[in-house]
């Protein structure tokens, strides 16, 4: 059995052509990271601990409109000429951060058990005007 490991080992180590092999396997592993909610790379688990609910309906708020934000500015970007290469110096970084920070905030609200958050308002109905 250990003999089948070690010929293993070394047909994924030295034969050329397991390069792609290794590179497949790295993808699947940090996709495997990607798409699971737990350590996140960017955001701190605990930052959003002690914060009441309110405190969290704000910050989930601030960081969706930083979302928005950052979504529109990658979109305007990858119109342009070589924006996809600008898009993902500029902007990328900072968009996954602020995905990651919505999944803690998220996750917060869930442990303390706070009502949902409102949701956001459509940007196609027009507000309201307050009566004189």
């Amino acid at each position: 059995m250990l003999n089948r490991v070690a010929m293993l080992w070394d047909l994924f180590v030295h034969v050329p052509a397991a390069r792609t092999l290794r590179l497949v396997a790295l993808c699947a592993l940090v996709t495997g990271c990607a798409a699971s909610e737990g350590p996140y790379f960017f955001a701190d688990e605990g930052k959003y601990r002690y914060h009441t609910c309110e405190q969290l309906v704000a910050a989930s708020k601030q960081k969706h409109d930083r979302q928005r934000e950052l979504k529109e500015l990658i979109d305007k970007a990858e119109q342009a000429a070589g924006g996809q290469i600008v898009s993902v110096l500029a902007y990328r970084s900072d968009y996954v951060a602020v995905n990651e920070e919505i999944q803690v905030i998220d996750s917060a609200v869930r442990d303390k058990n706070c009502p949902p958050p409102p949701p956001p308002p459509s940007k196609g109905v027009p507000k309201q005007a307050s009566p004189r």
